[in-house]
């Protein structure tokens, strides 16, 4: 089954970042993107076949945390939902590049509904992502 037959609806979202440039570098080669359209403005990725768009807008929001599991967590963020393998493949790719983590790679919420691997990190811009791993896929939306 390719993306396009998934059942489950792809995304789109639109981040703001001040540096192009950095965000090609961290998008493209920390993350291993495939780079789509661009212009002077704006570049298009395919984010696990996700529509993600990175656009020029050198003004910024300020941060807002909020605390999870001990941690403080930047809001807004956007990740992926990974499998574990993947999970910390992903977290060693990150580590050779040298990715300063917000959140090192944890499990939160060890022992309790919605049990889960994490990490957070912050693009060139300042945007928030988490990436995310359940052991137990009926877990993602755990009560």
């Amino acid at each position: 089954m390719t993306v396009l037959d998934s059942p489950i609806p792809r995304f789109h979202l639109a981040v703001a970042v001040d540096d192009l440039v950095a965000a090609r570098r961290f998008y493209g080669d920390v993350l291993g993107l495939e780079q789509g359209r661009s212009a002077d403005t704006w570049v298009d990725w395919n984010l696990h076949g996700h529509q993600f768009v990175t656009h020029l807008a050198p003004e910024r929001a300020l941060r807002i945390h909020n605390p999870v599991d001990g941690h403080d967590v930047p809001v807004p963020h956007f990740g992926l939902v990974l499998t574990v393998e993947a999970f910390h493949e992903f977290a060693e790719r990150l580590r050779a590049a040298g990715t300063e983590f917000v959140i090192e790679p944890y499990v939160r919420f060890a022992g309790q509904k919605g049990e889960q691997w994490t990490m957070f990190l912050l693009d060139p811009a300042g945007n928030a992502l988490e990436f995310k791993a359940f052991a137990d896929d009926s877990q993602v939306f755990a009560a």
